[in-house]
């Protein structure tokens, strides 16, 4: 254990020294610094696109099955899909999903202006981003802008 101590010591030694004495060792760890950071930029750019595509193909399968009509069916459907996005954002799993529900019970809605007031109070900020992107791929729906604590995103998603 002891040995392991020294070890570990003396390479925390050995590297302060080489840092701060050899330029190229500082021009390595600089370089492997910029390829890291870049590297983890590339990543999340590569989620963001993955959810933007995730995100269209969740509206349009949405579009596709279509909304109810009648009245009493608008309500029980709206009901349902509220509880559904209420669970999801209580589990935390899946946003998109619980985004979707949410969505899906905006389109019924008759006022959607009031219900999205209500959803600022209520939705947490990372469902109601991913909210206001579906929004904004749904040419269909007018709504104004979304208002938040911090920052508004329109029916455009534009902040």
């Amino acid at each position: 254990m002891l040995a392991v101590l020294m070890l570990g010591l003396a390479y925390a030694i050995w590297f302060d020294y080489k840092r701060q004495s050899d330029p190229e060792f500082r021009r390595a760890l600089k370089r492997d610094n910029r390829r890291l950071a870049r590297a983890v930029k590339e990543e999340a750019e590569a989620q963001g696109a993955k959810q933007r595509e995730a995100i269209k193909k969740a509206v349009a399968q949405a579009k596709e099955e279509g909304f109810p009509t009648d009245l009493e069916e608008k309500e029980a459907y709206f009901m349902g899909q509220v509880a559904k996005g209420e669970s999801l954002c209580a589990d935390g799993s899946n946003n998109i999903e619980a985004a979707l529900a949410f969505y899906k019970a905006l389109k019924v809605y008759p006022q959607p202006k009031d219900l999205i007031s209500i959803y600022d109070k209520t939705v947490p900020k990372d469902v109601l981003e991913i909210l206001a992107e579906m929004v904004a791929l749904d040419s269909g729906l007018k709504l104004g802008t979304f208002t938040g604590g911090e920052s508004s995103v329109d029916s455009h998603g534009v902040e």
